[in-house]
């Protein structure tokens, strides 16, 4: 039976100093709104991998199963 999974879509204008406090701070999670206004949590560590020098910046997709286990989390 195919697993079924839920997509999420973010539009981030993050910049890197902002970012900087996912490398300093303990937090296992941020919690980011979607574009369809859900309030999601996202595993910082996930968000780590996809900042640059400019920070958090463009379209993202986050990818979960249906027990809301983590996928993936994408720059598109």
């Amino acid at each position: 039976m195919a697993k079924k999974v839920k997509h999420f879509y973010f539009n981030l204008d993050v910049p890197y100093h902002e970012c900087e406090t996912i490398y300093l701070q303990p937090v296992p999670n941020a919690v980011i709104r979607a574009e369809s206004g859900e309030r999601v949590q996202v595993p910082t560590a996930r968000l780590r991998q996809c900042i640059t020098r400019e920070g958090l910046k463009g379209r993202y997709q986050l990818t979960i199963d249906e027990q809301n286990k983590f996928i993936k989390f994408i720059k598109l």
